[in-house]
């Protein structure tokens, strides 16, 4: 059965990068300094497919499947970065994710910031 967001749990995603990379022998070059490179690395590919569009073109890429398939595949690369990150430094994804969205919504509450940008 393929993985979709509504059937995988965020292990799966680990032990599927996990096997990946262990299949490789990869696990000598994914420390935390070259995975959190990587990350960032993934992260600039991504931005290119925004580069040069003018806010009101943006719709227009969900409707071009070739751009939304180069997307998918940048956004992917820096999902198993970032997993394979966690999973190095035993970090739990989940746990650190809901504290920092604690943090976020003392730091920003919402009768002070609810639509806007700044």
């Amino acid at each position: 059965m393929a993985m979709t967001d509504a059937t995988t749990v965020l292990l799966d995603l680990k032990k599927l990068v996990s096997q990946f990379v262990a299949e490789r022998d990869w696990q000598p070059f994914h420390d935390p300094k070259n995975l959190s490179a990587s990350i960032a690395i993934e992260a600039a590919e991504l931005m290119e497919h925004f580069q040069w569009l003018r806010t009101d073109e943006l719709a227009q890429l969900k409707n071009n499947p070739e751009k939304m398939r180069k997307i998918e595949e940048e956004l992917a690369d820096i999902t198993a970065y970032v997993v394979s990150f966690a999973s190095t430094m035993d970090i739990d994804l989940s746990s650190a994710l809901q504290r920092k969205m604690k943090m976020n919504a003392l730091k920003y509450p919402i009768e002070q910031c609810k639509g806007r940008a700044n």
